[in-house]
């Protein structure tokens, strides 16, 4: 039998055309408006080079660029976490927090933790993200949805970079929740993945959310998952609260990247498709 062939309307929601006719606003935001002076010679910059190579291949140059820079404020955020460190400032809440924590904990709450937690991990987030990709990029017909979502998962590389460039040691083992984890403690990788990748799956259903309650409820949802992910580290002793909270600053920053460059190639996309998918 025959595959049925999409309406117009499913059919305006897919590929290149789909990204143009909903992938452009969030609410009644266009992301192709750039007010600022900046970001109009940002997105007439990237326009010259989507001219040039391709829309996707100007996005991916964009991410790559993008990566270099998450490096780049990986390696400030050590520098600054250091001086901290030794001003006695930020760190001077780790092991307050840290007893807090202690004071709060049970068998049970330890348990739930512990599987909660291992959503963010190395084997759950993965699946969670590879999934999420797969399903969207099928039903829309997009490549977006497959680089966005590998490129959120970059953060990997802010993680294994933070952990290099301090080496911190993590809470006394004695202080820990079992299983114990041995690799360096700055940053969090479980709450600097879990919040960019929510982040970025929160950010790519918005694009086609077209109710404010459900827009108010998915962002909900990835910043609650996000910073009880943070939370949850700290509670079962794998994590100092400071690796925590640059974890987050981290990870808030490479989510701005990535929405950015997909902002510019939804523009390079809009000046550079003729009627009738442009803006009317």
């Amino acid at each position: 039998m025959p595959e049925p062939t999409p309406g117009p309307e499913r059919s305006a929601s897919l590929g290149t055309e789909g990204e143009l006719d909903q992938d452009r606003y969030i609410g009644t935001r266009d992301l192709t408006r750039w007010k600022s002076g900046p970001g109009l010679w940002l997105a007439d910059s990237v326009n010259r080079i989507g001219r040039l190579l391709g829309p996707y291949q100007a996005l991916v140059l964009l991410l790559a660029l993008g990566a270099g820079i998450s490096v780049t404020m990986t390696w400030l955020a050590s520098e600054t976490y250091e001086a901290v460190t030794q001003a006695n400032g930020v760190a001077a809440l780790d092991h307050p927090v840290l007893d807090t924590m202690l004071g709060l904990r049970s068998p049970g709450t330890n348990v739930l933790a512990t599987a909660y937690t291992n959503i963010a991990g190395v084997v759950g987030m993965p699946i969670l993200a590879a999934a999420t990709m797969v399903t969207l990029a099928l039903r829309r017909r997009s490549w977006t949805p497959v680089i966005l979502i590998t490129a959120a998962a970059g953060s990997l590389f802010m993680t294994l970079s933070g952990k290099n460039l301090i080496g911190r040691t993590r809470p006394p083992l004695a202080d820990a929740v079992p299983p114990y984890e041995h690799s360096a403690s700055f940053p969090s990788g479980h709450t600097l993945n879990a919040l960019v990748i929510a982040g970025i799956v929160a950010y790519v259903l918005l694009l086609r959310q077209h109710s404010r309650r459900t827009r108010v409820l998915t962002i909900t949802l990835a910043s609650t998952f996000a910073l009880t992910i943070g939370i949850s580290r700290v509670f079962l002793g794998h994590h100092w609260f400071t690796d925590v909270l640059a974890a987050w600053l981290l990870g808030l920053a490479w989510l701005a990247i990535v929405i950015t460059a997909h902002r510019l190639y939804l523009t390079t996309r809009k000046r550079t498709t003729p009627a009738p998918f442009a803006e009317p």
